[in-house]
This record gives C-alpha cells, structure tokens and sequence, in this order.
C-alpha cells in the first residue's frame, strides 16, 4: 500500500521528534509541535497504518511511537531535505582544515572535525595507495649497502621503506638509480607501474642490475602489491550521548567493531564517485553494526576518488543535516589535496 502525503508527513514530523528529544512520540505531541492540519484522532489512525505499514513502531506500552529502520530509509530515501551548512560553518571547516601542515595533520584534522560538528563516530581513509600516483622516489643512502626508499604519492601520502642491497652502490651510481626510477615511474598510478618496474630491470645497465631489482622487489611487494590501507577514528565517546532506545543494550559490540580496521574499510572504503551511501540498521552487511547507521562518501582531487570518510551513529541520526556535513567536509579534503 502506498502512503499519501499526509501519512508522509506523519512520518516525518515522527522522525524529526524522536531525532530530536529521543522520547517516543504520541499523536498528541505531533498535533500540538505541527502544523498537520488535521484532528489528534486522524493522526492516530494515520499513526497505527504506519505501525501496520511497519515504518514505526511501539517500544514498550506507552502511547509513544518510534521510527524502525524501514520508516528512516522512507524518510531518507523521499522526505528529508539536506541542510545546507552556513556561511559560518562552512567558513569554519575551511579554516580548520586549510591551516593543516601534512597529509597526517589533513586526516586527523578531517576525523576530529566531522566527529564534533556530527556528534558521531567519525572514520577517515588515508588516501588509498591503489588509486595514488607517484609524484616522486627519493632514495636516501644510510650507509654503502643500505638505502631507504621513500615513495611521495600525489596525495601528499609518503611511504618509506628500508632496502639492503646486495652489494655497495657508490653515490653517483645512487644518483642514476634516483633519475632512472623517477623517468620511469614518475606521474603514473601505483596500480599501472609493475610492468615499467620490470622493464626498468631488463634496460639498466649491467652494473646497476642487482641493485635496481633489489629495489623492485621493495617496490612492488611493499607498495603495488600489499597496499597499506590506513584508518584515522574519532568520536567514539559520542557513542554514549544517546538514549536507551539508541544500541538496545550493549555498546561492546559495536566497539568491538570499530577496532577492526578491515570493517572500517568495509564502511568507508567502498563509494563511487559523487554517491552518498546510506546504510541504515540492518541494511548494515557486518552483524555487530546492525543497529546503527552509517553515512559515507568519497573524496579526492577533482574527479578522482583517493579515499572515504563518513560518520557512524544510532538509527536515530539528524540524517539531512549529518549528509551535507558528511559531503561539505569531503569537498574540502578533496580541493586541498587538489592544491597541494
């Protein structure tokens, strides 16, 4: 059965209520709180169809109804409308984050900011090895036999890792190893460069060949083909702002996830391009998450994705003000990585 307008506008001023005071809400209530133009037994009867309906529901014997997750993805999916931020919030996130001085400080500036202003859990990706481009490969000689190779990744990600070499390399030899690897590699995504690392083994000269496929070795099991993916977190205490009804018992199980860093990037890690993914309740695939709520999106220079961030929080979420939050804050992160 299809709802019409003024059972959708039961519906909504239902969830707007309980997002806001997390108490149940009664007909009552939502006479005297809204302009719904109708009579407290009308709206009990629109109340009880949703309850048949299942979009809301009775958490115990008082006369007070709460959303269920069908009723919140309806609300999401055809009844609210996204807050825009304000001058003065949007002038804030820039501030905040433009005076960031690295990649590190950009993700833990992005995760500590979407945390406060959305009083969830708030995850960050640092942007994603896989669909990073090599900017630069410096090679920093510790000693005659050991270098450390260090990979700066057009997202500003920089990854290091401690090579020993077969044999001593002199300086200037160290020098060419540098320059051939930046030709060679230099401005090409991580995921594209196995085949031009190959090929730089076959063509460099005889006398830099152990070397340079000791370095490709590095290169490739640590960099191209085990990709690190890192988690920042934030905001796990807002886990206990909420009411009874929020978790139904016990927080553990959500904890317990949030320390799985595999879970995190099942979460944030999976959007396309210029898509909000709302998951709500049990629409969640991983069981301990089942009764929260996840709001998540990409980000990255221009048109490219590098990453994901979002927030996590109980059903009952400000859903239209936590997804402009969730994207403003991803726009941002994505023109300064741009800039830099």
């Amino acid at each position: 059965m299809g709802l019409d307008d003024r059972k959708l506008a039961v519906l909504r001023a239902i969830v707007e209520d309980y997002v806001a005071t997390q108490e149940p809400v009664g007909s009552k209530a939502l006479v005297e709180r809204h302009q719904l133009g109708v009579s407290p037994a009308t709206v009990r009867n629109d109340m009880a169809v949703l309850e048949e309906e299942g979009y809301i529901r009775q958490p115990h014997t008082s006369a007070g109804r709460v959303p269920t997750d069908r009723g919140y993805r309806l609300f999401v999916d055809r009844l609210s409308r996204v807050k825009p931020l304000s001058p003065a919030e949007r002038r804030a996130i820039e501030r905040f984050l433009v005076s960031a001085v690295d990649l590190d400080d950009v993700v833990n500036r992005t995760v500590r900011l979407l945390a406060q202003l959305t009083r969830q859990v708030a995850v960050v990706q640092y942007p994603s090895l896989a669909r990073s481009s090599v900017r630069h490969l410096e090679l920093v000689p510790i000693s005659t036999t050991r270098l450390m190779l260090v990979m700066i990744a057009d997202t500003g990600r920089v990854e290091q890792r401690l090579v020993e070499l077969p044999a001593p390399v002199p300086a200037d030899e160290v020098t060419d190893l540098r320059r051939l690897l930046n030709e060679k590699l230099g401005g090409n995504r991580l995921s594209d460069t196995p085949p031009l690392v190959q090929a730089l083994v076959e063509e460099v000269r005889v006398g830099l060949r152990p070397a340079m496929t000791t370095l490709s070795t590095v290169l490739l099991e640590t960099l191209v083909e085990r990709h690190e993916e890192r988690i920042a977190l934030a905001g796990t205490a807002n886990l206990t702002r909420g009411g009874l009804l929020d978790f139904q018992g016990s927080l553990r199980p959500i904890l317990e996830a949030l320390e799985e860093e595999v879970i995190l990037l099942k979460l944030i890690g999976e959007v396309e391009p210029s898509t909000t993914r709302i998951r709500i309740g049990d629409e969640n695939e991983i069981d301990n998450l089942r009764g929260t709520s996840v709001v998540s999106t990409g980000y990255g220079p221009g048109a490219t994705i590098v990453g994901g961030l979002g927030v996590l929080g109980p059903t009952r979420m400000d859903y239209p003000g936590t997804i402009a939050t969730v994207r403003a804050v991803a726009r941002y992160v994505g023109e300064l990585l741009a800039q830099n």
